[in-house]
């Protein structure tokens, strides 16, 4: 099993498209959301995609509205968002549920291969979203389902999951772990 047997997602313009399209490359699948704490992460993972994409490596943005009901607009408000605020120019992909029993499949098995660790306390994210969660959401911090916008997976270009970094990771902070993969 890999990545590429969850191929059914939808383009960010709601057409059909296959995962095994990015076969062979190495990939960050990522939920994300415009209106987080953690969604000037866009900036960075556009500066990751311009700098390796020629490498063989994609960035697969799954926007998603569960956290906060931070991703309220339509798939065309999402796009022109990234594209204006952050020059997003790598693949974004429909609303996507990510938690919970209707996450979308692709997402349930992302969490199975790469559950979930805690976040790193010792930054100022990792504090604040974990004392977040703990005290409003505390429900979340329980198994191995996301836990909030702009958590990050990383893809082997055999389409297995080599690494979960929680949304408080800043995507630079990914680069050597993706250099390696290059």
């Amino acid at each position: 099993m890999s990545i590429f047997d969850y191929h059914r997602v939808r383009t960010i313009a709601g057409q059909p498209a296959e995962l095994d399209a990015y076969a062979g490359k190495v990939l960050v699948v990522v939920n994300t959301a415009s209106k987080c704490g953690f969604t000037p992460q866009y900036a960075d993972l556009q500066k990751l995609y311009e700098k390796f994409k020629d490498r063989g490596f994609e960035i697969l943005g799954f926007p998603c509205n569960q956290f906060g009901e931070q991703e309220p607009g339509t798939g065309s408000d999402v796009q022109s968002f990234c594209q204006i605020n952050y020059g997003v120019t790598f693949p974004l992909f429909e609303k996507t549920l990510v938690r919970g029993p209707h996450a979308h499949p692709l997402f349930r098995y992302l969490t199975e291969q790469a559950p979930f660790e805690g976040f790193d306390t010792s930054t100022p994210s990792g504090k604040m979203l974990d004392a977040f969660l703990s005290e409003k959401l505390p429900e979340y911090l329980e198994g191995d389902d996301i836990k909030w916008n702009f958590t990050k997976f990383l893809i082997d270009r055999q389409g297995n999951v080599v690494r979960r970094f929680e949304s408080p990771v800043e995507p630079l902070d990914m680069e050597p772990a993706i250099e390696a993969l290059l």
